[in-house]
């Protein structure tokens, strides 16, 4: 259990200190651990007589650091993993209500982008989100990660090439934008629940591509689904199967894109829905299912999980 954390002067950052650690890692609980981390390790200096000028500055580099070497050691165990990865979802409720250090900076790293970061090594990942995402200049960087500013330029230009050629954007989106997405969202979810296949097709990019998580534990696709009619025909199967156990949807933005969670007749989340929208039309679907991944967010359900025999197979 950790130790009394002296927050003096720093409890202020804790939004910009977990985006920075869920944009390194694309776990909710993992974020939280290096932050928490992060202030024991606050305390124990200021503990010893070290005098710190700039909290947010020393807090940014811990908790970067700390991600650097989490990332490290998890990178067996993404290799290692059952089917199709996804981050944790960061969920606010469609009336705004969430944690405010869930939902502050992480609405602006939708899952698409951060299953893109995947691609990228530990310290290409950190300098790429502190300078994309958080806007940090390459001498703050440089001095976050320990390297040169020359070194920093390479490796960001190194790993923006390496994102961009997955065709993914950043984007933050505008209150006219969450207005469209939401209502594009409502009729989605009402399409797919009463099987109406053309309404459903109307909403679906061209290249649409469905992801499932289920981390070998519930129940997903077992592949990328692409093609709209493949697409909403699995949609509206799903929805079928889930509605027969008594699930049913509540609006929410999943990070910081429309979607939804899913719960079961006792209120327990069964999985959790993610909206790409671009143009006016869904780019993808991203479900979360993987209870292990939705325990932040509440009780979890059990209607969806495979049996534990084939759950370890």
């Amino acid at each position: 259990m950790h130790e009394a954390v002296d927050e003096t002067g720093a409890t202020a950052y804790r939004p910009l200190l977990f985006s920075i650690a869920y944009g390194m890692t694309g776990s909710v609980g993992d974020a939280e651990d290096i932050v928490q981390d992060a202030f024991v390790g606050l305390t124990r200096a200021r503990q010893a007589g070290t005098t710190i000028t700039d909290p947010k500055a020393y807090m940014a580099k811990a908790v970067t650091r700390l991600g650097i070497d989490h990332l490290r050691s998890a990178r067996v165990r993404r290799e290692t993993y059952v089917g199709d990865w996804l981050p944790e979802p960061v969920v606010v409720s469609a009336d705004g209500q969430g944690p405010a250090e869930h939902a502050e900076l992480a609405d602006s790293l939708s899952m698409a982008f951060l299953v893109l970061l995947e691609s990228l090594s530990p310290v290409e990942r950190a300098v790429f989100v502190l300078r994309e995402v958080f806007g940090y200049g390459y001498p703050d960087v440089a001095r976050i990660i320990g390297k040169t500013e020359v070194n920093c330029r390479q490796i960001f230009a190194r790993a923006r090439q390496r994102v961009a050629a997955g065709g993914q954007v950043r984007d933050v989106v505008s209150p006219p934008a969450r207005r469209r997405g939401e209502e594009l969202a409502r009729r989605f979810f009402e399409a797919a629940a009463g099987g109406d296949m053309d309404a459903l097709l109307g909403m679906l990019a061209p290249d649409v591509v469905m992801h499932g998580d289920g981390g070998g534990k519930a129940q997903a696709i077992a592949k990328p689904a692409t093609e709209p009619l493949r697409v909403a025909r699995m949609l509206v199967a799903g929805l079928r199967r889930v509605q027969a156990l008594g699930v049913a949807h509540r609006p929410a933005w999943v990070n910081g894109r429309p979607g939804a969670v899913m719960y079961d007749a006792e209120g327990r989340v069964a999985a959790v829905v993610e909206l790409d929208i671009v143009d006016g039309v869904i780019q993808a679907v991203h479900s979360v299912a993987n209870p292990d991944k939705l325990r932040h967010l509440g009780p979890v359900s059990d209607v969806g999980l495979l049996p534990r025999t084939q759950a370890t197979e």
